[in-house]
């Protein structure tokens, strides 16, 4: 095995979730962000659309952008499904985040490149950041859940009917960020040889 095959391995295999509320505060250098938005700009896209688009919020753009989704959440949910505890998990999810990237498709101008091909681009950039932010020792959680996909979110952020919100991602830093990693299904029952 040469050394960048290791290298590589070695991060994907090492890259965990981090909650949140397990974050430690401590606050990423931008430079680091911006390494880890070049590395995600080097994802596999057809045609040469390039469709992931990261909305950055940094310092008090954070619990700004924690305030305006629970809100948003406050106003979008009917009162028979409204939970205040969960309106308070929004409220409190960036308390220890240093960054929170949203992460979205903007679709390109080729109708040729099918939908599904830009979500797929994008969520190849995204896993380029959150293996970055292995490396350099950044926890990180890619949050789906709130109001990310609701298309109240896209109003909030300004965004055109046919991009989609990928997903929430926290970074920052972590105690024990590495537990350990499993995989349920073996993957010899994930493979068929021809």
């Amino acid at each position: 095995m040469n050394d960048l095959f290791s290298t590589i391995s070695q991060v994907i295999r090492t890259r965990r979730t981090t909650k949140p509320p397990k974050l430690n505060g401590q606050k990423i250098p931008a430079e680091q962000i911006t390494q880890l938005l070049e590395l995600a700009d080097w994802a596999p896209t057809h045609g040469h659309t390039e469709p992931w688009r990261f909305i950055v919020y940094a310092g008090a753009k954070v619990a700004l952008f924690c305030q305006e989704h629970t809100e948003l959440y406050k106003q979008e949910t009917p009162e028979e499904k409204y939970q205040p505890e969960k309106y308070e998990k929004l409220l409190h999810m960036g308390d220890k985040a240093s960054h929170i990237i949203v992460a979205y498709m903007r679709r390109g101008d080729l109708p040729k490149i099918p939908v599904l091909e830009e979500i797929a681009a994008t969520s190849c950039a995204i896993q380029n950041l959150l293996l970055g932010a292995t490396a350099l020792g950044i926890a990180s959680y890619w949050g789906s859940g709130g109001m990310a996909y609701h298309p109240a979110m896209k109003e909030m952020l300004r965004l055109r009917e046919e991009d989609i919100v990928l997903g929430i991602l926290y970074l920052g830093y972590a105690e024990n960020s590495a537990h350990k990693g499993k995989r349920t299904t073996p993957l010899s029952e994930k493979v068929v040889w021809m």
